[in-house]
């Protein structure tokens, strides 16, 4: 099955600086402006993390791992616990 991705030709006013910047990190990746543009403006519309990555944030989040005990409100205090257990 064939994807046909449509494309619309787009002007944007930018910056001489970062215009010329773009060219030079486009050229050292042997690639064309327009794709080496799109390629940045893809990564940053559609940055998601995948599902394994979701489930490590979701787990952090809620704490599952770590219980309340593990918390601290001091740095000496983590330290001191950390060489309790070795």
């Amino acid at each position: 099955m064939e994807t046909t991705i449509v494309r619309k030709p787009t002007s944007f006013r930018l910056r001489t600086d970062l215009l010329e910047g773009l060219k030079r990190k486009a050229a050292r990746e042997n690639r064309t402006l327009n794709n080496y543009v799109e390629s940045v403006l893809l990564d940053v519309v559609y940055d998601e993390p995948n599902e394994v990555t979701k489930a490590a944030i979701m787990e952090a989040m809620n704490r599952k791992e770590y219980p309340a005990k593990d918390l601290y409100d001091d740095v000496d205090e983590m330290f001191k616990a950390l060489d309790a257990e070795v």
